[in-house]
């Protein structure tokens, strides 16, 4: 069988997948599953038989888990869904994320409030991990504007990371047993300490598999101008680590905002990192003319991809899991808006066009090749 495209969309209103030969003319799209119910995080899980999982929460029914066996065709209710016990204290509000585990049946999910889960049967139970769930500092975390949610889980081999809003970067060296907060040289804007040891709001965490301990962080920008305690803390916004997360330094020399939401690395080559920079407290396209900004030095100079979008007028949001990459010889990046707008930028983004203009606001999209 050819290799196939796969797209999951997650919406205000449900899940959508699109499908395309690896020519990617065109897309299919079918549609929408859990109809009417947001669905912040999906997976398309590539190992063995293909699957596709989603999350799909709503306030009244509960939070709920789907899974697919047949690449988006259907989805079913997996048996439960990640739940804290009844004498925690806490109650699921989301599923931020859904990530691959070492075993074939294992999953990772970050949740909210920020806690993580992991499941070693494809979504049928769920476990707390009590390492950073039940962390002394969690419940001195606070919800960004977003919640109180843990977005982002990155595994390498023993180590874990996870990114919180808001709470920070933190890193587990034993498979997730126990964490450490790792936020030396992130900044935050919203607290008198510019720097504290753990509190700030981290949008999200990336790394690629050629440059071990590499690691890029979009972290809540936008401080140029603040005056207030600590005074102005300008280039807080887009980070680079070297040592495995231990230690960050900024990479924002050069964009027109430091504040966005999604943080992606080419799938090639780890020096190549693309990001969405928006306005901080409109969290629009600045100016409202959006762009794609691309690094090929690790972060050392950026440059503009916006070949094909609109030239003015255009105040789109992209939310942080709304930006992705594929994986094929020349990779293309896809990308969600809050106003229904799904694009894709061809060879790396060097040329854009919508393909769909009409979906309810996008919170997600993963793509896989399969």
């Amino acid at each position: 069988m050819s290799d196939r495209v796969i797209l999951c969309i997650g919406t205000k209103k449900g899940l959508f997948v699109a499908e395309s030969a690896k020519t990617r003319k065109k897309f299919a799209l079918r549609g929408p599953f859990a109809p009417g119910v947001a669905v912040y995080s999906a997976l398309i899980d590539a190992r063995g038989t293909p699957r596709i999982f989603a999350s799909s929460c709503n306030s009244f029914f509960g939070m709920k888990v789907l899974r697919s066996n047949d690449l988006g065709h259907t989805f079913k209710e997996t048996k439960s869904a990640p739940a804290f016990a009844k004498d925690d204290g806490r109650a699921l509000a989301n599923i931020w994320s859904l990530e691959a585990g070492d075993g074939k049946k294992e999953l990772w999910a970050g949740v909210e409030p920020a806690s993580l889960f992991r499941s070693f049967d494809n979504g049928d139970s769920w476990q707390i991990v009590g390492g950073i769930s039940n962390h002394a500092h969690a419940r001195q975390w606070q919800p960004g504007f977003g919640g109180l949610c843990m977005h982002t889980i990155v595994r390498d081999q023993k180590r874990v990371h996870v990114g919180i809003s808001t709470g920070g970067h933190y890193v587990s060296e034993d498979g997730g047993e126990t964490f450490k907060a790792s936020n030396g040289g992130v900044g935050a804007g919203f607290v008198p300490d510019p720097y504290p040891e753990f509190g700030q709001c981290v949008h999200k965490i990336a790394r690629h598999e050629k440059a071990p301990g590499r690691m890029y962080m979009q972290n809540h920008g936008g401080w140029a101008q603040w005056k207030g305690p600590g005074g102005p803390r300008p280039d807080i916004g887009v980070l680079r680590s070297d040592d495995y997360g231990k230690s960050w330094r900024s990479i924002a020399k050069g964009l027109p905002s430091d504040f966005g939401f999604p943080i992606v690395v080419h799938p090639d080559d780890p020096d190549v990192v693309y990001v969405m920079p928006l306005e901080m407290m409109a969290r629009m396209s600045p100016g409202g003319v959006p762009a794609v900004w691309r690094s090929e030095n690790g972060g050392g100079s950026w440059s503009k991809c916006a070949n094909g979008m609109p030239k003015k007028d255009a105040y789109f949001t992209v939310q942080r899991d709304a930006m992705t990459v594929d994986e094929l010889k020349s990779p293309a990046l896809y990308f969600g808006t809050t106003t229904g707008q799904l694009w894709i930028g061809r060879d790396g983004g060097e040329k854009w066009e919508c393909l769909f203009d009409s979906l309810p606001p996008i919170h997600c999209v993963k793509v896989g090749v399969v």
